[in-house]
């Protein structure tokens, strides 16, 4: 008897994914505090005893959700490699360990058990490792993929098909483009066969068996191809813009993949337009700001003394860039290249570059030398999380070649951001157009949990030491 078929979508793998891991964690510290019972008969385990626990199951569970997001274990292409998954879930485990062995340390002595936590975490990785290896295993199948057709073969096309092909080549079966252009019949693009036009949409969607169509035309549609998709809808069929698609596998916006429905691209109702968002945001700007000088202040003088000493010189390093609604402001750093390293006029910085001192490198790679950038923060310059902000001669340049650059001058800008933490720093046109893409999904879908996510990436790339 063949399986039912359960075509499961991106938003559904990934709610699945963290609802099963949830349980499982919840499951192996239940399981742990009856193993810590079990050594000590003084301590029965009881519906009381597991009540006094609760602050356990709340912590490992927020502790295991920082941590799988910092680490990308709700990303499909991940969730879908047997090894991707299991050296994630060991690093996870690794980092989880470290964290309550710091926490253990510096807490008073018998205040927090020692045996608990290895349980917990031999438990948890063999539990998660099981399930994440039954659903690298099975949920790559035929019944669980989702078989799409795309309406348009031409670029916007074959980018999607791109996506699905590097990220969820095990989620989706790309079984053909509709296209209109003659020439392009039968032809393989991208590794998918044209298999027709418009008129042809409904007859192949039953033929294929397709749960998926995915619009990606970039010009007016024909009346004709919205009476097909519309039958196709009344089918059942899901009917997918693909700037939307892109988005939800990528974290990018696709500027230049949007033709008329510029409006998919362009955050026009972000969360920065209202009132609470903003304010909000302030006041958590000028309290981590605050509270961050007050911390690093001891650290500064060291840092710039170690500056002078490497390369004699200034110990700041000021330079103009683009703020919210395109005003000029002055944004402060530690010095990390020799002095008059523009002299010649303003260039690209690139990897290795020459012009970086020795303790300028360790700035540069631990991003230390953006610290200073708390002060803008608190003159309300820049947000603690943003688009970075880009220098007035480079972003000119980047508006008249990029479509919709400007766009990300509708927020602040900011010290760590999406498009830092996922592609780093740029060097070239091409990298401001990704850049783009990505500040662009932060301002669409700005919020307290992205803020979060991003500011726990920023802290684990300064500790691996990725920065530039």
């Amino acid at each position: 008897m063949s399986l039912p078929k359960l075509p499961l979508r991106i938003s559904e793998r990934k709610n699945l994914l963290v609802f099963i891991d949830l349980l499982l964690v919840n499951g192996a510290t239940l399981f742990s505090l009856w193993l810590w019972t079990m050594r000590d008969p003084l301590r029965p385990f009881s519906q009381e005893f597991i009540l006094s626990q609760a602050p356990w199951f709340l912590s490992l569970t927020v502790l295991w959700l920082l941590l799988a997001s910092i680490n990308d274990f709700y990303e499909l292409k991940i969730a879908a490699n047997f090894l991707s998954s299991a050296f994630t879930l060991l690093r996870i485990t690794a980092f989880m360990l470290l964290i309550y062995l710091l926490i253990y340390f510096f807490s008073p002595r018998d205040s927090l058990p020692r045996v608990f936590i290895l349980f917990y975490a031999v438990l948890s990785f063999i539990l998660l490792g099981l399930w994440r290896s039954g659903y690298a295993l099975f949920f790559g199948r035929l019944p669980f993929q989702r078989r799409a057709i795309i309406v348009g073969a031409g670029a916007s096309g074959q980018t999607i098909a791109q996506a699905i092909r590097e990220n969820l080549s095990s989620e989706y079966q790309l079984v053909g483009y509709i296209d209109d252009d003659p020439s392009k019949q039968g032809q393989l693009i991208e590794g998918v066969p044209v298999i027709g036009g418009r008129q042809d949409l409904l007859s192949l969607v039953k033929e294929k068996d397709a749960s998926e169509v995915i619009l990606a035309i970039t010009h007016t549609v024909h009346r004709e191809l919205i009476r097909a998709i519309m039958d196709c809808q009344e089918q059942g069929v899901q009917i997918t813009l693909m700037p939307l698609l892109y988005e939800e596998i990528t974290g990018r916006v696709p500027v230049e993949h949007v033709g008329d429905d510029w409006s998919l691209v362009l955050p026009l109702d972000h969360a920065a337009i209202g009132s609470f968002w903003p304010f909000f945001k302030r006041t958590l700007d000028i309290i981590i700001s605050g509270l961050g000088l007050i911390i690093l202040a001891p650290l500064f003088p060291v840092l710039a003394l170690s500056i002078y000493v490497d390369s004699p010189g200034p110990i700041f390093y000021t330079q103009e860039r683009v703020g919210k609604g395109g005003r000029v402001f002055r944004l402060f750093k530690f010095r990390s290249m020799i002095p008059r390293a523009e002299a010649s006029g303003a260039v690209w910085a690139k990897e290795n570059d020459p012009r970086v001192t020795r303790v300028g490198r360790f700035l540069r790679r631990t991003m230390m030398d953006e610290l200073p950038q708390l002060i803008n923060v608190l003159r309300g310059e820049m947000s603690i999380v943003g688009p970075r902000p880009e220098r007035p001669i480079f972003a000119h340049q980047l508006a008249d070649q990029i479509p919709f650059y400007r766009a990300r001058h509708a927020v602040k800008p900011g010290m760590a951001g999406w498009a830092l933490v996922n592609y780093g720093y740029s060097s070239s046109v091409r990298d401001a157009l990704v850049k783009l893409q990505y500040d662009l999904y932060y301002i669409k879908h700005q919020s307290i949990y992205l803020d979060l996510l991003i500011l726990a990436k920023t802290v684990g790339a300064m500790i691996s030491f990725k920065g530039r």
